[in-house]
């Protein structure tokens, strides 16, 4: 039997433009994914975000499907370029209008808004200026910050400002296999992890300058370990493993983002000399504000953890088994990151953690019956959940669980091949048809995962 706080946080998440569409609506300048999307060979199959769930028309019915499953809270994305079209400069009314709505309709239904104010939709003409190469668009997002704040004071209290720098980062600007898609090399990185985390700290004193009674986060991903057994030997090297050296793939850590944040330094395990070189030329200007960007809470995005053990040489990854079970995207179903994740941050940082993102794709379909059978869903849902609680009962101070998502949608480069939702969305009409997890769901947020 699973025993959650009494008072946790059920909820479901969502990004702005995986499902909004309405790109060309309601004043709404054009953004980085705007133009990726429409670049051939970019998106799987060329599909883009111009209609996604069409919830810029249809978010009276995102809020139903909130309702019916009893579910406390609602992580959605504002879009920075439906509220300041060229990113920097006038306020854009009808993009405050359509939040306006939702927001309201949020709270009239006892459902409270968790805001993300960077879900990847950078405005276009910010990075035809350098975009995050430039310190103006962390200046910038500082000053749209302060704007959506303002607005919104007294009715959206929790604020994650950031989602994913190590995507935003490492997959926008690295891999270049998310938008704008470039490839720099990790000098150029830096600069804009930087800027990114320069965004935060200004975004977060634009937050509580608005109001001191704000809860401001950070919600981040990256790499976590867990033990193959509970010996101390195991759990010491997960832990290690899970803060080692960046060096290898430096934008996919926690500490590259948190520990700045968080600690006030840059990572102090062995970061290698070309990482060194960048740390040490981080502007003053960026520097001095780092103390003021510490998060009153975390937002970690967990899917799945690496095994670990500590080996005769010290430690070291641990191969999955052969026919390792793995989702339909392929990746690695691995419930004790739940347990352990948390446990590893909340150590390091000691701050208050919200899981704002955890879920699988599935080959989701409408059976003859009319309805989504998704077995798998549900089973890896109680896993994960399972394993989360079991991480509380350890010390993790984790006060809600957003399952991403509520409804199947623009999945970035996969374009529309997974489904991450409660709920099926049906794109030649725009239905949304609850799949047998929303149910399965809805009795866990009425039983708070007693009986998981």
């Amino acid at each position: 039997m699973a025993v959650f706080p009494h008072d946790f946080l059920w909820g479901a998440a969502s990004a702005s433009y995986q499902i909004e569409g309405g790109v060309r609506e309601g004043g709404r300048g054009a953004s980085i994914w705007d133009t990726f999307s429409h670049t051939p060979g970019k998106v799987a199959r060329d599909e883009n975000g111009d209609v996604a769930c069409d919830s810029y028309h249809r978010w009276a019915e995102d809020v139903a499907a909130l309702k019916a499953m009893g579910l406390h809270a609602y992580r959605f994305s504002i879009a920075w370029p439906r509220i300041v079209p060229d990113g920097d400069g006038a306020l854009n009314e009808e993009g405050f209008a359509y939040y306006d709505a939702l927001v309201d309709a949020l709270l009239q239904n006892g459902i409270e808004p968790y805001v993300t104010l960077y879900h990847w939709d950078l405005p276009q003409a910010l990075e035809d200026r350098g975009g995050w190469q430039n310190i103006e668009t962390a200046r910038a997002f500082g000053r749209y910050a302060a704007a959506v704040a303002a607005h919104f004071r007294g009715r959206v209290r929790h604020w994650f400002t950031i989602n994913e720098i190590a995507c935003v980062v490492g997959l926008g600007y690295g891999s270049g296999i998310h938008a704008p898609g470039l490839r720099l090399p990790l000098e150029g990185q830096f600069v804009c992890w930087q800027h990114v985390l320069y965004a935060h700290c200004l975004a977060e004193q634009a937050l509580h300058t608005a109001d001191a009674a704000n809860r401001v986060g950070f919600a981040s991903t990256g790499r976590l370990c867990y033990p193959v057994s509970d010996t101390p030997r195991d759990i010491e090297a997960a832990r290690r493993l899970t803060f080692g050296s960046p060096d290898d793939d430096w934008t996919f850590t926690h500490q590259m983002a948190l520990d700045p944040l968080c600690l006030g330094h840059w990572p102090q395990e062995d970061v290698g000399p070309r990482l060194a070189a960048c740390i040490a030329a981080v502007p003053q200007e960026i520097t001095d504000a780092l103390p003021f960007g510490k998060p009153d809470l975390l937002g970690l995005n967990i899917y799945n953890a690496q095994p670990a053990r500590m080996g005769e040489a010290g430690p070291e990854y641990v191969r999955r088994p052969t026919g390792y079970p793995r989702t339909a995207l392929g990746w690695p179903v691995e419930p004790d990151s739940l347990d352990w994740g948390p446990c590893f941050i909340g150590q390091r940082y000691n701050l208050p953690m919200y899981i704002t993102e955890n879920g699988l794709s599935c080959n989701d379909k409408v059976y003859l019956d009319g309805k989504v059978h998704d077995a798998d869903r549900i089973d890896f849902t109680a896993r994960y959940l399972q394993s989360l609680a079991r991480g509380i009962d350890r010390g993790a101070d984790v006060r809600g669980y957003f399952h991403w998502s509520l409804i199947d949608n623009f999945e970035w480069y996969s374009g529309y091949n997974e489904r991450f939702g409660l709920y099926f969305m049906d794109y030649a009409t725009g239905a949304r048809i609850p799949k047998d997890s929303a149910a399965w769901y809805a009795h866990v947020v009425k039983t708070n995962g007693v009986y998981l």
